[in-house]
C-alpha cells in the first residue's frame, strides 16, 4: 500500500522523535515507512519542505485568540512535547518555510516586530531548554527547576 504526505510526516516525526534532528534524515524516514529513499519525492520535493510540514504539524493545535501571552506557552507546550520540536519549528520559520499563521495571528493582536520579537523569544528559550532537559536525562546537567519560571518573567517582559 502506497503512503500518504500524512504517513510521511508522521514517519518523519517519529524519526524525530526516536533519533532527534541531527539524525532525522530521508533515509532513515524511508526506512520508517520501509520505502526506498526516492519513494518520498513523490510527496515532498526535499528535505527542507518536509521540515516545514514537521513544524506545521507540531503546532496545529496551538491557538492564538486573543491572548498573546497564552499563545505562547502554548506553543512552547507543542514544542517541548517533541524531541527538538523548538529546533525544527524555529529552523522552518528562520528560513521562512511552512505556514506563517502564528505570527500573522500575533502581529494582528500586538505588531509585526512584537510578534516577531515574542516568536524568537519562545523558539530561542524553548530550544534552551529542550537542551537542558536532554542534558539532565543523560545526567550531564542537573534538572533546572526554574526553566518554566524564567520562561513566564521573560515573555511578560516582552509583552509589557
Amino acid at each position: 500500500m502506497a503512503n500518504s504526505l500524512d504517513d510521511v510526516v508522521s514517519g518523519a516525526l517519529r524519526v524525530l522523535g526516536q533519533y532527534g534532528l541531527e539524525f532525522c534524515s530521508m533515509r532513515r524516514v524511508a526506512g520508517e515507512l520501509g520505502v526506498q529513499p526516492s519513494a518520498l519525492y513523490h510527496h515532498v520535493p526535499d528535505k527542507q519542505t518536509l521540515l516545514a510540514l514537521m513544524a506545521d504539524r507540531i503546532v496545529a493545535g496551538v491557538e492564538v485568540g486573543s491572548d498573546p501571552e497564552k499563545a505562547a506557552h502554548a506553543l512552547r507546550d507543542a514544542m517541548l512535547a517533541v524531541r527538538d520540536g523548538a529546533d525544527v519549528v524555529a529552523t522552518a520559520s528562520a528560513f521562512r518555510l511552512g505556514d506563517s499563521r502564528l505570527e500573522n495571528e500575533l502581529a494582528a493582536l500586538t505588531s509585526a516586530d512584537v510578534a516577531r520579537t515574542v516568536l524568537l523569544y519562545v523558539f530561542g528559550h524553548t530550544q534552551a531548554t529542550q537542551m537542558h532537559r536532554q542534558a539532565a536525562q543523560v545526567g550531564i546537567l542537573s534538572e533546572d527547576p526554574d526553566l518554566d519560571a524564567s520562561f513566564a518573567r521573560g515573555l511578560a517582559l516582552i509583552l509589557r
